[in-house]
């Protein structure tokens, strides 16, 4: 049986060498096990960049085109000068003052307030609507202003005292003993209502007054259209000019509230006197038409004096301003449902505390 013990070494010492190299691979294995590999933490991709804000020029272009968008839309509703007395055509801007807080019913007008550039959205089955607006300060004619253009002092009887209209913007602030009128254009047809109200420290209101129509106002006659314009009070009123005048010691200012309708309102018959309305009435009227309203001001156009085509418009019913002629210092622009009535406010402040009302109403 020990014949081939050389050739069973032969095969035993191979098979014991591999099983002693596998023993030591084991313990080096249970000594240094292999981890698996780790994946590498992701990181999220990074938010894209904020888009570049528009440059300067192309922001003062976008204001541009609005400024001349905001005086075609309302002269374009006005007649066309004729070819043989046109007159070279003004550059005519008019820049933003909408007010952060819209002075509404109930609300005070805020010092405070500041320009901001919100627009007035227009929603699906409305419109754009428009109402010009100028208030004149009267201030003493001087040499150089237009005779044709004056308006006599009917608070002075001793001496003969000529007043000269001077353009303000809507949100000048005026003083105890102030002389002012208003001027207002519809550029759309209908019917024009003006009511006034005292605003006073703690927001409350006096009761509402109808200023214009009156009888002695155009005989009643209240019916608007483009290019006409409606003084307030008439040029041959008397008083012909409000006089602002405190009423009590915390009034802060006047609310006028104009309303432009496609019917005349179910009102009283009209009195030469400013009347009295029903509140419950003019609340009704603010809950269906009053909307935030955007506001315009011609760029320099305060400090220009009354003008006769304004006059002879404002006297006359049947002069007509075209579209070469001056344009309203302020236009009021709102949204409204078709056939419904444009209601605008149009706060008159007091720079002192010791406000003041009209002497020419309310009586």
């Amino acid at each position: 049986m020990f014949k081939n013990s050389r050739a069973i070494k032969k095969i035993l010492l191979p098979l014991c060498a591999l099983v002693i190299s596998a023993f030591y691979v084991d313990a080096a294995a249970a000594q240094n096990p292999i981890k698996p590999p780790t994946a590498k933490p992701t990181t999220a991709a990074p938010p894209p960049p904020p888009p570049a804000a528009p440059p300067a020029r192309a922001q003062a272009g976008e204001q541009e085109d609005e400024s001349r968008q905001i005086f075609f839309d309302y002269a374009e509703s006005r007649p066309k000068k004729s070819a043989a007395s046109a007159k070279p055509k003004k550059s005519r801007r008019y820049v933003r003052r909408t007010p952060k807080a819209a002075v509404g019913v109930g609300a005070g007008v805020s010092k405070d307030a500041k320009p901001n550039d919100a627009k007035v959205p227009v929603r699906k089955g409305e419109e754009l609507a428009q109402v010009g607006v100028t208030i004149w300060q009267l201030r003493p004619s001087g040499a150089s202003d237009d005779k044709e253009t004056r308006i006599l002092d009917q608070e002075e009887t001793d001496a003969r005292v000529e007043l000269t209209p001077v353009r303000i913007e809507a949100e000048t602030l005026l003083k105890v003993r102030d002389k002012v009128r208003l001027s207002i254009e519809s550029p759309r047809t209908g019917y024009l209502y003006v009511i006034d109200r005292e605003l006073y420290a703690d927001g409350s209101m006096s009761a509402p007054y109808l200023i214009f129509p009156t009888q002695r106002t155009r005989g009643g006659d209240n019916a608007v259209r483009a290019g006409v314009l409606i003084d307030i009070p008439a040029q041959d009123d008397s008083p012909n000019c409000f006089t602002l005048k405190p009423s009590r010691p915390d009034q802060v200012g006047e609310v006028l509230t104009v309303l432009v309708t496609t019917e005349p309102l179910d009102i009283p018959p009209l009195q030469r006197k400013y009347m009295r309305l029903d509140e419950a009435q003019v609340a009704e009227w603010e809950r269906m038409w009053k909307t935030d309203a955007e506001r315009f001001e011609m760029e320099g156009g305060a400090g220009q004096t009354w003008t006769q085509a304004e006059k002879a418009a404002s006297g006359n019913e049947s002069r007509v301003l075209d579209q070469e002629d001056p344009a309203p210092q302020t236009i009021y622009r709102v949204t409204t449902k078709p056939g419904n009535a444009v209601m605008i406010t149009v706060p008159l402040r007091y720079a002192a505390s010791a406000a003041s009302s009209k002497d020419s109403g309310k009586q």
